[in-house]
């Protein structure tokens, strides 16, 4: 069960994140609407889906993992099979929140409660600006993909379809 004010806790991790490594020209964006979904958070944002940059947590044998896609995008399972050596399997909401410290709706690849490997899908590269939610259910990051790569010390991977 999620704590009240975790998305406090959640956003604020993300703001030490970027103050502590250097990164205090990121600035987060809080929207009264909701960004839990892509739908919702391109709406809020005023952006076509695919700009959001969403953050998907999967738990392999020996450790959990985030990739971050565009919007639009499905994880295509052979392609991550191929990458992983293994089959995609999503974690829980409970295990989610437990691993990352962020709430589902608003995981991303920043801030987070345990080091984790991030990996960032070669499909956002064709992208200006991507938006990776912060912490919470309304807010999000404007970041380019390769600050993105830089922020996240993220690998470059293709698993979508």
């Amino acid at each position: 069960m999620q704590k009240k004010g975790s998305n406090i806790m959640s956003l604020e991790s993300v703001q030490e994140f970027f103050d502590e490594n250097g990164y205090s020209d990121l600035k987060i964006i809080v929207t009264e609407m909701s960004t839990a979904t892509v739908e919702l958070a391109a709406k809020a944002h005023g952006v076509e889906p695919a700009l959001i940059a969403k953050t998907m947590s999967f738990g392999l044998k020996d450790r959990a993992i985030l990739i971050v896609v565009r919007g639009d995008a499905r994880i295509d399972n052979r392609k991550f099979k191929d990458c992983f050596h293994e089959k995609a399997s999503m974690l829980s909401y409970e295990k989610v929140l437990e691993i990352t410290g962020h709430p589902v709706g608003g995981v991303c690849p920043f801030g987070l409660k345990n080091p984790m490997d991030i990996y960032l899908d070669v499909s956002m590269k064709e992208f200006e600006l991507v938006y990776p939610a912060a912490g919470s259910a309304n807010s999000a990051v404007k970041i380019t993909p390769d600050r993105l790569q830089e922020v996240t010390g993220g690998t470059w991977v293709d698993v979508c379809k």
